[in-house]
């Protein structure tokens, strides 16, 4: 690890800890040249399947792209953000553990549904009204219905 005070290479670890439910290490480091001290993060570097949109087309998965879309819906509730990242990082493990190396958007559609359920019904409503594409009240009125079985 080169020292980002002076780039010498020969660094080292004075302690190590788990953070992020165990899915990062949090290193505490000392420059052997300049004795300069600073902090790493390490994590596994795990390769998520691509994503077939329902026009066919094929793209990375994008986590800023499912992050920004779970705020939408819900924005202005009363949830916190350890339980969105905690819904993020499941969300993630369900798509890594399938194996494939591609996935319908249909699929990760769902995964958010199921989230947003846990997480908030009305958050979970505003997503599938437009996931969905809802016509009018009445889908609203069978979702609902749906949601209270």
């Amino acid at each position: 690890m080169h020292c980002p005070f002076c780039s010498a290479e020969d660094t080292k670890v004075i302690d190590s800890r788990l953070v992020a439910d165990g899915h990062q290490v949090r290193r505490r480091r000392e420059c052997l040249h300049c004795h300069e001290r600073f902090t790493t993060f390490e994590t596994a570097e795990l390769v998520m399947p691509r994503i077939i949109k329902r026009d066919g087309v094929r793209e990375p998965f994008d986590e800023a792209k499912l992050r920004a879309g779970i705020m939408r819906a819900l924005e202005k509730r009363p949830v916190s953000a350890e339980k969105v990242e905690l819904a993020i990082n499941k969300i993630q493990s369900t798509l890594r553990a399938t194996g494939e190396r591609e996935v319908k958007s249909a699929m990760l559609g769902e995964l958010v549904m199921e989230a947003l359920k846990g997480l908030d019904k009305v958050a979970y409503i505003r997503f599938a009204s437009v996931y969905r594409s809802f016509e009018d009240i009445k889908d609203f009125g069978e979702a609902i219905a749906r949601l209270e079985d």
